[in-house]
């Protein structure tokens, strides 16, 4: 079933030595949600993957933010202090898709080199995650701490907050 992931994440599971399971997805069921809801997993499970870019900056500033979907990223504070910079946004799809070669509803931080990637301490401890395989087709189950395994990942303490 490793054949349903994008090759890029594929190459560095296996380059990292991670150890995960591949569950297939509808394409239309990919968006957190409905893929919790159809496939029987909680919110809490969900570690989604968020690519911000910087706001009246040149050059634009991009990091890519690992967050439960129970919370919401504190782009202007917490990210926007790590990049040093004022104002973020998310990366819109057509920008994710260029940097990373994935699709929104299957971004994952596994495979993408170029960018910082930061994740939530809450991440961490769960004790699975399920997270995009670098397709809509696919997800990735792993122990959250798999992704320290990861060069240039940074664990965030307050990278996010409670949803109100």
């Amino acid at each position: 079933m490793d054949n349903n992931l994008d090759p890029s994440v594929l190459y560095a599971l296996q380059q990292h030595g991670i150890t995960y399971e591949v569950l297939e997805c509808d394409p239309e069921l990919a968006d957190t949600a409905a893929f919790c809801e159809h496939y029987g997993f909680s919110p809490e499970q969900a570690a989604n993957t968020i690519i911000v870019a910087s706001k009246k900056v040149e050059p634009v500033r991009y990091a890519v933010c690992v967050v439960l979907a129970t919370t919401r990223l504190d782009v202007n504070k917490k990210v926007s202090g790590l990049l040093g910079v004022k104002r973020l946004s998310f990366a819109d799809a057509e920008t994710v898709k260029y940097l990373t070669g994935m699709m929104i509803g299957g971004v994952t931080a596994i495979g993408i080199s170029t960018l910082s990637v930061y994740v939530d301490k809450a991440v961490m401890e769960q004790v699975q995650v399920i997270m995009g395989g670098g397709n809509r087709s696919s997800k990735l189950l792993l122990d959250p701490r798999e992704l320290l395994r990861v060069p240039g990942v940074r664990v965030v303490e307050g990278l996010a907050l409670p949803r109100a």
